[in-house]
């Protein structure tokens, strides 16, 4: 047994969390104004049309690889470096293009969330 104790870190939202939960006392989110709320509901709207070509883009990807395989049967046969070409493809294609999917959209939302933001407009 190691002479050191073991000490839980935990971020100060989880340690606030569990100190709500002791009181039992009801937690509502802080009340926003009117204009607050327009301006919440704007850039939600334009977050979410913005994340359907994302996810168009990763149902294509995702369902477009076994098409893609299917049309082309040589991938099959031909190796590179002794491995069949398909399975380089599903290997190496899906996790980087996901990444870069993610990381277009989250660029997009961020970007929707600037353009609704007023103090910009002065």
């Amino acid at each position: 047994m190691s002479p050191h104790r073991r000490v839980v870190v935990t971020s100060p939202q989880t340690r606030l969390a569990h100190s709500r939960r002791r009181h039992r006392a009801a937690w509502r989110p802080p009340a926003m104004d009117p204009g607050e709320v327009r301006r919440a509901v704007v850039v939600y709207r334009a977050q979410r049309r913005r994340a359907v070509a994302a996810l168009v883009a990763l149902f294509a990807l995702l369902f477009g690889l076994p098409v893609l395989l299917h049309a082309f049967p040589s991938l099959d046969d031909t190796r590179l470096g002794g491995i069949p070409v398909s399975w380089l493809v599903l290997v190496a294609v899906p996790y980087p293009a996901m990444v870069l999917i993610a990381r277009w959209q989250l660029r997009r939302a961020e970007s929707a969330e600037e353009a609704g933001d007023p103090g910009d407009q002065a």
